[in-house]
């Protein structure tokens, strides 16, 4: 499968990992049920889905405060993300 997935643009042109690099292969391990190494390649691979589901549910039936668990799930998302960047990218970890 990894022959199919798409190279980071920001690791060609610049070295440098993006904050969504491992979000694919992350995705590949979740679906090939090796659930701890895709947290472990991509943190935020559940949360996404979390978010995911959550959207999808709410298109199609209405949940009381919804946007409100909109944006709390969209900022523990980008939470998730940036200081899992954070860690990957220290030179100490």
């Amino acid at each position: 499968m990894k022959e199919y997935m798409l190279p980071c643009l920001n690791k060609q042109l610049f070295g440098v990992e993006c904050p969504g690099c491992g979000a694919q292969r992350a995705t590949a391990l979740f679906f090939d049920g090796q659930f701890l190494a895709a947290f472990k390649m991509y943190p935020a691979i559940y949360s996404l889905l979390v978010l995911a589901i959550f959207l999808l549910l709410n298109a199609f039936i209405t949940i009381p405060f919804s946007k409100q668990i909109k944006y709390g799930l969209i900022i523990l998302n980008v939470l998730i993300v940036v200081i899992s960047y954070i860690v990957k990218m220290s030179p100490y970890v």
